[in-house]
């Protein structure tokens, strides 16, 4: 498939940017990975939306239009043939310094839409959509504990900026210990994230989560997770199934008690957890919670992006 790379379409081998871009150099960027199903983007205006906050909160862009990248988007979905695909959306700051922006940035930066944009640079790349071994999601996975790494003081953190380096090596040493993910504890031990997911507790029939970056009460250090958009679809639906959410500082000991365990993210949806390293969770066995979200966040992708959809 074709890569999308500021406004035109490459193919993989073909696609190029410069040396100097700032995401190279400097790993100043954001991503958004994102899935495609029947042609079109589960909830895409919420990844954007975040994409666009996380823009402005870190001086990458101060107006981020995202209406010209959902058109890019669709631009890649339309140009591809695409049904189902994974893509992933990166904006660099490009080539220009964020330490010495020349008079026409300084400009630009203030300004809404493409103007800002074309500055940067824009890349959409579409792959087939990871298969994941079912035994994972009927059997659940075992998961590791990392940490404490996730760091409330670090502005960047709980934003999906590129620099993943700390993430995907402990995800690396999970991996060794034949384990799916590792789970990171912030500076205070408590529960963060995954290294590429969301974490999700079930006790006493209620669904606890750690706080996400802009959820944290008032006084309390930043948030270092990322505020998920498959979690908040997890929300929305077990609120209206009357599930209580609590979002809330999450211990080791909770993760260790809780009656199940769940990782979030837009690439497996909802994936069980049956042990925390030698430790079983509850019962040992998918929790019924669990697989009702599962089932319930599949028909709701179905509903939101079906066939029919793209007839309105």
């Amino acid at each position: 498939m074709d890569v999308y790379l500021n406004g035109t379409f490459h193919a993989p081998d073909q696609a190029r940017v410069r040396v100097e871009d700032a995401g190279l150099q400097h790993a100043v960027g954001l991503f958004e990975t994102f899935q495609a199903y029947h042609g079109r983007v589960f909830r895409l205006d919420a990844h954007l939306r975040r994409l666009a906050n996380s823009a402005a909160a870190l001086g990458l862009a101060a107006d981020l239009n995202p209406a010209p990248l959902a058109d890019a988007v669709e631009q890649t979905i339309i140009h591809n043939g695409i049904d189902r695909a994974r893509l992933r959306l990166t904006v660099t700051a490009g080539t220009l310094s964020m330490l010495r922006p020349t008079e026409d940035q300084a400009e630009s930066d203030g300004a809404a839409g493409v103007t800002a944009q074309s500055r940067q640079t824009i890349a959409i790349v579409p792959q087939p959509p990871t298969q994941y071994d079912p035994a994972y999601f009927e059997r659940g996975v075992t998961v590791v504990v990392h940490g404490p790494a996730a760091n409330p003081f670090d502005e960047t953190a709980g934003h999906k900026t590129l620099n993943y380096w700390a993430r995907l090596r402990a995800l690396r040493r999970a991996a060794a210990l034949g384990a799916a993910e590792a789970i990171w504890l912030n500076v205070t031990n408590h529960l963060a994230s995954g290294c590429v997911s969301n974490v999700l507790l079930v006790k006493d029939g209620a669904l606890l989560t750690p706080f996400a970056k802009g959820e944290e009460v008032e006084g309390a250090l930043p948030a270092p997770v990322l505020p998920g958009i498959t979690r908040a679809a997890l929300f929305e639906l077990a609120e209206a199934e009357g599930i209580e959410v609590r979002r809330k500082m999450l211990s080791i000991d909770d993760l260790l008690g809780a009656d199940e365990v769940m990782l979030t993210n837009s690439g497996w949806g909802v994936l069980p957890v049956t042990k925390v390293e030698q430790h079983a969770i509850g019962n040992g066995n998918v929790g019924t919670v669990t697989t009702w979200l599962r089932h319930a966040l599949l028909d709701t992708i179905e509903r939101e992006t079906g066939a029919q959809q793209n007839t309105d």
